[in-house]
């Protein structure tokens, strides 16, 4: 089966900084690497509900360059710093974009993420309809 590199012309830096491809499409299967809230600078945000209202549009980013929304999503992983004193603000900004019920989530608190002052990491799969 062949493999589709999706990367949004967003994205275009981190992708010649890091080395890696935003999402790879299998199928009608994509897989889309850990997304942060950050600017498309790559400046991290400070203030945890615009980071993760970031995070949640950057998602949004490669989903669409993929031709999917998170109705799409099947499957993800969040991984928290802090996950108890930030989960609140979290759970609301999901809220706001991700339809309640309809994928498989796994929280993981983890003691630090790529860069300093990040709070969360998303990945996710999405099926294409």
């Amino acid at each position: 089966m062949d493999r589709e590199i999706i990367i949004p012309d967003e994205m275009q830096e981190i992708v010649s900084r890091a080395g890696y491809a935003p999402a790879v499409k299998v199928g009608d299967t994509i897989y889309v690497v850990g997304q942060v809230g950050r600017t498309k600078d790559l400046k991290i945000i400070h203030d945890p509900l615009e980071q993760f209202r970031a995070m949640w549009d950057n998602l949004r980013i490669v989903l669409e360059a993929a031709h999917c929304t998170f109705d799409d999503i099947v499957e993800m992983t969040s991984y928290h710093v802090e996950m108890s004193k930030h989960m609140d603000v979290f759970r609301t900004v999901k809220n706001e974009v991700f339809p309640n019920g309809t994928y498989a989530w796994t929280r993981i608190g983890v003691s630090e993420l790529a860069h300093q002052g990040l709070l969360a990491e998303v990945k996710c799969v999405a099926v294409k309809r």
